[in-house]
């Protein structure tokens, strides 16, 4: 059972990341206000945190308790190990920082005011672990078994 669990975590955080990714370029391809689309995308990139958090933990458990310490010799583990990390600086580091340009810019956009180049730099900095992350599920899903 343990294991028909494990799997369903693989395919609900891939599937999340992959939704979310894709969702956030239509949203932004769609929408005409940046602000809406960027507030949306947000909680989206939040939810996918909450269930790549709890997601990644079981599985790391999961496979200690599974294969022991030889699973520190598995893809599988360091993947998942990874992208645990990149949504722990994602949520804990990169996303305050965000919000913290949006307050400050307050009742401006962030796009319009002076931390318009730190916000884009950053924001970069988060798409890229994005990015990271979503190839490291790939790794996740082919290395399952």
């Amino acid at each position: 059972m343990a294991y028909r669990l494990s799997l369903i975590i693989i395919a609900l955080w891939a599937g999340a990341l992959w939704a979310t990714g894709i969702s956030a370029y239509v949203l932004f391809d769609t929408l005409q206000d940046k602000q809406l689309a960027g507030s949306i995308a947000g909680k989206l990139f939040n939810v996918v945190t909450y269930i790549g958090l709890p997601s990644a933990f079981y599985l790391l458990i999961h496979r200690l308790l599974q294969y022991g310490t030889s699973a520190l010799k598995q893809s599988f583990f360091w993947a998942v190990f990874f992208m645990l990390l990149l949504v722990l600086a994602g949520h804990f580091g990169i996303q305050p920082l965000l919000e913290n340009f949006k307050t400050q810019a307050m009742p401006a956009d962030v796009m319009q005011s002076v931390f318009a180049d730190r916000f884009k730099n950053w924001h970069g900095v988060a798409s890229v672990a994005y990015i990271l992350e979503c190839l490291l599920a790939v790794v996740m899903v082919l290395k399952a078994r």
